[in-house]
């Protein structure tokens, strides 16, 4: 009508979820910490739970052993950082064998969700770790992308995780025509550094409170104590508001 204004409404929709992995799927930050903490300890750096917890839990193994030991005053070799790296996943891999603690409710909400969005892992894990957490918990098929270390360049809080991930979902959905945009994720998080990658990124986010308490994940869309308690069907309505 020529000479009116209008206004075009533009309703939001979940369409995809990510999903982290440590601390959302599998209860190994616990794990993660200890190592760290044992082969820092051989480098002679004391690394407390609580400094772990608020300034690199939520970093990649290489950007956590560079961040503390720039913070110690230490050289940033690159040759002893990957040696540091593959001296942890080894005693990672010895750690979990046969026993990866899965949280409550995670697997019946994958299987549920897949049947209705495409799912990715958007980690700061090593993808050996992530596909063998997922294997032992029966849901490696449910997931059609899947990021971890290797595939980014920033760890979180950087956005790149979640969206190498919409990336890679677009590749294999094959729908040019109707791609998923990084406003029609939901990405799954425990972690302060990872709600602020999600955000980021542009994406809605629900964390889960197994690693930090409650308000200290209060940039979130939506807090919960478990994935126990989340229906499916009550995550779009965090999409309601555009």
């Amino acid at each position: 009508m020529a000479g009116e204004g209008y206004y075009v409404i533009i309703r939001h929709m979940l369409r995809a979820i990510l999903f982290d992995c440590n601390g959302v799927i599998a209860d190994d930050e616990g794990i993660h910490y200890q190592l760290f903490r044992d082969v820092l300890k051989e480098e002679g750096i004391s690394l407390e739970r609580e400094e772990y917890d608020q300034r690199y839990l939520s970093f990649d193994d290489r950007h956590c052993f560079e961040a503390v030991l720039r913070d110690n005053g230490r050289s940033l070799d690159p040759t002893h950082i990957s040696d540091l790296i593959k001296l942890k996943a080894k005693r990672y891999r010895d750690a979990v064998r046969g026993n990866i603690k899965i949280f409550p409710g995670v697997c019946e909400l994958v299987r549920t969700a897949v049947e209705h969005y495409p799912l990715a892992i958007a980690s700061g894990a090593r993808r050996e770790e992530i596909a063998y957490i997922l294997n032992e918990a029966g849901i490696f098929t449910c997931f059609q992308a899947i990021v971890g270390t290797e595939d980014v360049q920033n760890a979180k809080p950087s956005p790149d995780p979640f969206l190498t991930a919409l990336d890679r979902l677009n590749s294999v959905l094959c729908e040019p025509d109707n791609p998923l945009f990084a406003r029609d994720c939901l990405v799954i998080e425990d972690s302060v550094g990872g709600i602020q990658g999600a955000r980021a990124a542009g994406m809605r986010c629900l964390a889960v409170t197994n690693t930090y308490p409650a308000p200290a994940l209060a940039a979130a869309d939506r807090v919960v104590a478990s994935l126990e308690e989340v229906m499916l069907e009550s995550l779009g309505a965090l999409f309601s508001g555009g």
